[in-house]
């Protein structure tokens, strides 16, 4: 099996130039960076690829029009860059997508206009669209299923939206054949601090166990990357405590931000929805994505820390109540055909700064080294993905972990299943469907059972092609996010679960977690 093969390679007595823990988007693009500038890597999630926050956004490669009127220019000017650079790497799992913003006061149009005009400013030659005004009736054709009474106009701008999780897998498998090992369901139960001199330049070693299969192995490197997202504070800990120094200081502040999929009834157009302002400050989206639609989202401080959390009731009332503002038909709970909850890892504010709500936390990301060795990043966001990677190689080069090398490659390297650039991506308001694969399609057809349907567009075919190319080994894995039922609608995914076991069983030999899954696909519907 594909995997014993990997493990054999983590268990052998190679010291990594650099070991990256964490699977989300941060520690990808750290893995897949290093292994183009030509280091020996190796990375390591506890669940799977993608299984945090970074399956959990909103769908959306954005700018942040929010963090512009906080004045983050900066950083929303970078990530409009960045944005640009992964709708050019990534097509198949990546395009521009039209968002309208609907005025109900005369002075919203011109206001939110100038703004998005701004937008467009600071995106320059990576601008996906320019922003228009529009008038009412131009309003009601581009959003159908909006409420009329009241609307005067709107604004239409343009922004980026992907699949979140397969583009987390895409990147995983790119580094993979960069020459990185990749390994999801291996954890790091334990890290310890090693003199240089005596292990071939090796700064730490970290204790991992096979999560499905339970065997131990331990990994050397002579730079250590924590990206572990909301966690990130607890392997600092740990490596603190082993190297007898003083307890590490808190990094993250968590905020949970809930989605909720309901039918593209509400609002059968292919543009998005945008509340520029709610009742208590925050952005409403309302986003047609593989054939739902996704609302949200919530931004709520959380200071636990669960691997599946759920939406408090009054975040759910919330989204609901705002959704039914701007539609036409209200939203109910009985309408909710998935929902989800993403942990944001938010840089914590000093002390002189704590008490206050988690929206005034910093969404750019932050890089500590610590004197044992361990390099942390945390913060940040799926759009600037590739920059954060940058800076974390710049981080281990300015402390004389590794040798200095030419930053700028990923910009260049597409994405694994990347179609050539004159077969344009399929947008990703349509349901699933085979341009998801990009140029893979054909070796996924060439697996067993491509004629045999489970449902939700997801064949047999595609399950084995799953286990065999994209590391999946659980119902979760594949029903979760190398297929995005469990985020379409949960029942569904209960439904389709048995099957896709067998063919799981049957491939990788492993438990591939019915029971677990089944429970989980219930935490995801409404009740």
């Amino acid at each position: 099996m594909r995997r014993s093969v990997s493990w054999s390679q983590l268990t052998g007595t190679e010291v990594f130039d650099l070991a990256v823990v964490g699977g989300g988007a941060t520690g990808l693009g750290v893995a897949l960076d290093a292994a183009l500038r030509g280091f020996s890597v190796a990375l390591l999630e506890s669940h799977d690829f993608g299984s945090g926050t970074s399956s959990r956004s909103t769908k959306l490669l954005h700018g942040g029009v929010r963090y512009l009127a906080q004045g983050h220019l900066g950083l929303v000017r970078e990530a409009l860059a960045e944005r640009a650079t992964v709708l050019r790497l990534a097509p198949h799992l990546a395009q521009p997508l039209p968002f309208v913003m609907p005025s109900f006061r005369w002075w919203h149009t011109p206001f939110y206009g100038l703004g998005l005009k701004f937008y467009d400013l600071l995106a320059g030659a990576a601008g996906l669209g320019g922003t228009r005004w529009l008038s009412r009736a131009q309003t009601l054709a581009a959003l159908p299923g909006v409420r009329a009474e009241g609307l005067r106009g709107g604004v239409r701008y343009w922004d980026g939206q992907f699949d979140d999780a397969r583009l987390a897998v895409a990147l995983a498998r790119t580094a993979e054949r960069a020459g990185a090992l990749v390994l999801n369901h291996a954890e790091v139960v334990g890290i310890d601090r090693l003199a240089p001199e005596s292990h071939a330049g090796a700064r730490l070693a970290l204790r991992v166990r096979d999560t499905l299969l339970g065997q131990p192995a331990t990994l050397r490197a002579r730079a250590v990357v924590n990206a572990t997202g909301v966690w990130v504070d607890a392997l600092r800990q740990e490596a603190s405590g082993q190297s007898g120094g003083a307890a590490a200081a808190r990094l993250v502040s968590p905020s949970q931000g809930v989605h909720l999929v309901v039918s593209r009834d509400f609002l059968p157009g292919e543009q998005a929805l945008l509340v520029p302002r709610t009742q208590d400050g925050r952005v409403l989206f309302a986003v047609p994505w593989m054939g739902a639609l996704v609302l949200g989202t919530t931004d709520t401080p959380r200071q636990d820390l669960p691997r599946e959390p759920e939406p408090f009731e009054a975040e759910l009332d919330f989204i609901l109540s705002e959704a039914t503002k701007v539609l036409s038909r209200p939203v109910r709970r009985a309408d909710i055909r998935s929902q989800w909850v993403g942990l944001r890892p938010l840089v914590a504010a000093p002390p002189k700064a704590a008490g206050g709500g988690t929206q005034a936390l910093s969404r750019e990301h932050t890089i500590v080294a610590d004197p044992n060795g361990l390099l942390t990043v945390t913060g940040g966001k799926w759009t600037t993905y590739r920059a954060m990677a940058e800076d974390v190689l710049q981080a281990c080069f300015d402390h004389h972990w590794l040798p200095a090398r030419p930053a700028g490659v990923t910009a260049r390297h597409p994405l694994v299943g990347a179609p050539t650039a004159d077969a344009p991506g399929v947008p990703l308001h349509q349901p699933p469907g085979p341009h998801l694969y990009g140029s893979e399609w054909p070796d996924v057809l060439a697996c067993p059972g491509a004629d045999r349907h489970l449902g939700f567009g997801l064949t047999e075919a595609m399950v084995r092609f799953a286990a065999r190319q994209e590391h999946a080994c659980t119902v979760e894995d594949v029903l979760a996010r190398r297929w995005r039922v469990l985020f379409l609608n949960a029942a569904a995914a209960g439904d389709m679960a048995p099957a896709v076991a067998a063919v799981l069983q049957e491939e990788t030999g492993l438990d591939p977690g019915l029971a677990a899954f089944l429970q989980l696909a219930a935490a995801y519907r409404p009740r």
